[in-house]
């Protein structure tokens, strides 16, 4: 196999999973909350041939000494785009949308293996889910507890008449016995998205090796508790809509495809060049 056909397979595998990238992204358009990802690339390593030793007759020359042959282009990183989606009234109580860029929800996970694990949302539509005939727990709508301020789970004793969530987070439940039950949910502030994992189902955790990448707990998120909860931006009875762009999306995805079809052209008319050679008497 020659060096076109190695360079231009490299590039397809990346082509493709950039493709599943805006794929997912179109897919999430009506999901609440959603935050669309952005593949960007770069040069794999390259080879620097310098075909002219003597650098004075090089004099005049527009562009750098030397020939430099690649060896294709991958997927550098992907990147959250935090960018705030529209909001969209709803006049249900529990229901809620971020008014500010890059807070989200702690949410308790639990697992198949039944381990549990702190994990984040900016999906605000919040359910209740009965545990017991005077007990209830704040949920989302795939069931998992949203926490408060102190990582503990939200749960309602008693029998709730009406809920009320001001703009700092703050879940006031009026109680049939004429009581209130006050509860600060838990929410952070991202600093640096680029570090989140996707779960799926909309959810977000941290990569197992922190320690290996260098960065502390602190660096990637502020827990917004105490002093720091009237920086949170809350609009009850409203949720925020995905920040997809479908033309955006349409014209990534076009551009996408057309590279794929060039990379793919280039193992043919390579296969096509070694059979003329191979033929040659």
């Amino acid at each position: 196999m020659n060096r076109t056909m190695l360079t231009a397979t490299n590039t397809l595998t990346q082509l493709q999973k950039q493709m599943d990238i805006i794929s997912n992204n179109m897919a999430n358009i009506d999901t609440n909350g959603y935050k669309r990802r952005d593949a960007t690339f770069s040069d794999l390593i390259h080879q620097q041939f310098n075909n002219q030793r003597n650098a004075d007759e090089e004099v005049n020359r527009l562009t750098p000494n030397g020939i430099r042959v690649g060896t294709g282009a991958r997927i550098a990183q992907t990147q959250l785009d935090m960018k705030q989606g529209g909001i969209k009234a709803t006049d249900r109580p529990l229901d809620t949308a971020f008014a500010s860029v890059g807070q989200l929800y702690k949410v308790l996970v639990q697992d198949e293996a039944g381990n549990s694990s702190i994990q984040y949302t900016r999906n605000g539509a919040m359910y209740l889910s009965p545990l017991s005939d005077d007990e209830i727990a704040l949920v989302t709508s795939d069931g998992h507890s949203i926490l408060d301020e102190n990582d503990n789970p939200i749960y309602i004793n008693g029998e709730p008449l009406d809920y009320s969530i001001d703009n700092h987070g703050r879940l006031s439940v009026r109680m049939a016995a004429g009581t209130d039950q006050i509860f600060d949910i838990g929410v952070v502030q991202v600093n640096k998205p680029q570090f989140l994992t996707a779960n799926g189902n909309n959810l977000y955790g941290l990569p197992d090796n922190l320690n290996e990448l260098g960065v502390a707990l602190d660096d990637i998120f502020t827990d917004l508790g105490g002093p720091l909860r009237g920086e949170i931006a809350i609009q009850q009875g409203a949720l925020e809509q995905s920040n997809v762009d479908m033309s955006k999306e349409m014209t990534d995805l076009i551009q996408t495809q057309r590279a794929y079809q060039f990379q793919s052209r280039s193992i043919s008319i390579a296969d096509q060049m070694m059979g003329l050679v191979n033929g040659i008497r």
